[in-house]
C-alpha cells in the first residue's frame, strides 16, 4: 500500500488528522486515511482501536465546519495481523470544509494537492464558498414545527442505540435558530411525503393493476415498507432444463435493496417529490429526483465515489445499519447489472432492472469442475476473500480449501481473482468468472 491522491498513511494519530480530512472533504473525490501504516508502507497497527475510533469521530464532530457528519466511515481492518483504522471520507456538498480554530482562512482550509494536503487560496475560498449549496433539505425550515419522533427512537432502540433529549442537534435536524429543518420534518412522524410502488400489465403505463403509497410517516418507515413490498414482488422462478432444475429471483435481492436505498437517500426533496418505483411485465424502474449531484461525473458516480446529496439522512440510515460504506452502494449494483441500465437527466436519475438479466448466471459445472467447486460456486457472492469463502463452506483447514476447492476452481476457468498480478496480496478477492 502506498500514498496516493486519495490515499493517506499514519503510523499513528496525530494533531494533523483534521488536516488531512479537511483537505479529502474539499477534494472532488474524497479519499481513504489509514491510521497504523506509515508512510513506506509498513504495518505497525493501532493500539486500543475501539478508543482511538471515539476520539477520532469526537475530533471531526466537534473541530471541523461546516458539520462533516454522515460524511465519513470509522472502520476497523486487520492487516499483517495488527488493527489498523481506516477512515473513509466523502466530498462534501458544503465546501469548503475549514478547521474551526483557524476558520475560513488560508490557514482553516486545505485541499489534496497529489499526496499532500495543501492550503486553498483566498479565491478558491470564495469561488466555492459562491457555490455552496444554499437549497439542502438541512438548511430548509420545515413547514410543521410541532414534530415527534416516537418511530425513530423506536428504530434506534431497535439497533441498541438511545436517542437522548439532544438528538435533534446531535443528527442535526435543526436550524441555527433552533427550528426544525426538512430532515427532521422527512423523519417525524407524520409528514406530507409519500413513495410509490406501481404496478403495470404490460410493458407501458396504460394498465394500471396495482398502485401502494408509503409515507405520511418517517421515512425510515416508508423504506422498510418499500423493501417488503418490492420483496414480496421479487418471486423465485424456477426453470426446468434437460440436466437440472434452475431457481432464480427475478430481480437480485443484493443489488435491489442496494438500489432502492440509494434512490431514497439521494433523491432532491427540496422539491417535495419523492422516489417511484415501478414494476413492468419485463423490469422495474428506480426513478429518483434530482439527476446527478453537482461537482459528481458519470464515471465517479460508476466508481463509487460518494458525494452525498442529503448527508443527515445518510448518517441516519447508517446509524440503523441500512448502509454499509460510504460509495459501496453502486459498485454492489455493477456486480449483477450493467451500466447502461442507469439513465441520467438533469432533473432525475433512473435505475432499469431487467428481468431477463437477473443475475450473474453461475457457470455451470463443466467436465473439469468438481463436487468442492461446484459447491465454492454456489456460496460464491460479488467479491470474496479466502477467508470469507472458506468460512462460507464450514471449512476450517486452509490447506485442503487451497488444493481441493480454490486452485480446482481457478484452473477450471470459473472463478478469477481481481488482483491476478498479485496472487498473494492480503487485497485479494475472488469472482465469478
Amino acid at each position: 500500500m502506498q500514498e496516493s491522491n486519495r490515499v493517506e498513511l499514519k503510523e499513528k494519530l496525530t494533531d494533523s488528522l483534521e488536516k488531512e480530512v479537511v483537505a479529502f472533504l474539499n477534494y472532488r473525490e474524497g479519499g481513504q486515511i489509514y491510521i497504523g501504516i506509515a508512510d513506506d508502507g509498513m504495518t505497525f497497527g493501532v493500539d486500543s482501536a475501539d478508543s482511538v475510533m471515539l476520539k477520532i469521530k469526537d475530533r471531526l464532530r466537534n473541530n471541523i465546519l461546516p458539520s462533516c457528519m454522515g460524511l465519513f466511515d470509522i472502520i476497523r481492518e486487520s492487516i499483517d495481523g495488527k488493527d489498523v483504522i481506516k477512515l473513509n471520507i466523502a466530498s462534501g456538498s458544503d465546501k469548503p470544509y475549514y478547521l474551526k480554530k483557524n476558520g475560513m482562512s488560508e490557514k482553516g482550509c486545505f485541499i489534496r494537492v497529489g499526496t499532500a494536503a495543501e492550503p486553498m487560496t483566498t479565491p478558491m475560498i470564495e469561488t466555492l464558498f459562491s457555490s455552496r449549496t444554499r437549497h439542502s433539505i438541512g438548511k430548509m425550515k420545515s413547514n410543521k414545527q410541532k414534530l415527534a419522533f416516537e418511530q425513530l427512537r423506536i428504530y434506534y432502540d431497535s439497533v441498541g442505540k438511545t436517542l437522548n433529549d439532544k438528538f435533534a442537534e446531535n443528527l442535526e435536524l435543526k436550524l441555527e435558530d433552533d427550528s426544525y429543518n426538512y430532515v427532521a420534518y422527512l423523519l417525524s412522524d407524520e409528514n406530507s411525503n409519500s413513495i410509490k410502488v406501481a404496478k403495470y400489465k404490460g410493458t407501458n403505463k396504460v394498465e394500471l393493476i396495482e398502485r401502494n403509497e408509503y409515507g405520511h410517516c418517517s421515512l425510515i418507515k416508508a423504506s422498510k415498507s418499500v423493501l417488503d413490498k418490492l420483496e414480496l414482488e421479487n418471486k423465485t422462478i424456477t426453470e426446468i432444463t434437460s440436466k437440472e432444475r434452475q431457481e432464480q429471483r427475478l430481480w437480485n435481492p443484493i443489488a435491489l435493496r442496494e438500489a432502492v436505498i440509494n434512490a431514497i437517500i439521494h433523491n432532491d426533496y427540496s422539491n417535495e417529490a419523492s422516489p417511484q418505483f415501478e414494476i413492468y411485465d419485463d423490469r422495474l424502474e428506480i426513478t429518483s429526483g434530482g439527476g446527478l449531484v453537482s461537482g459528481l461525473s458519470k464515471n465517479e458516480f460508476f466508481d463509487g465515489y460518494s458525494l452525498p446529496r442529503n448527508k443527515e439522512l445518510m448518517r441516519v440510515f447508517k446509524d440503523l445499519g441500512m448502509v454499509e460504506q460510504l460509495g459501496s452502494g453502486i459498485p454492489r449494483i455493477l456486480e449483477f447489472y450493467p451500466k447502461d441500465g442507469f439513465k441520467f437527466s438533469d432533473n432525475f436519475l433512473r435505475m432499469t432492472f431487467k428481468k431477463s438479466l437477473v443475475e450473474k448466471a453461475t457457470p455451470q459445472a463443466t467436465p473439469q469442475a468438481t463436487p468442492q467447486v461446484e459447491k465454492l460456486l454456489e456460496v460464491l457472492s460479488g467479491e470474496m476473500s479466502r477467508t470469507e469463502l472458506q468460512t462460507a463452506l464450514g471449512l476450517s483447514d486452509k490447506k485442503n480449501f487451497v488444493k481441493s476447492y480454490l486452485t480446482p476452481a481457478l484452473e477450471a476457468g470459473v472463478i478469477e481473482m481481481t488482483i491476478p498480478d498479485k496472487p498473494n496480496s492480503q487485497n485479494q478477492r475472488y469472482r465469478v468468472k
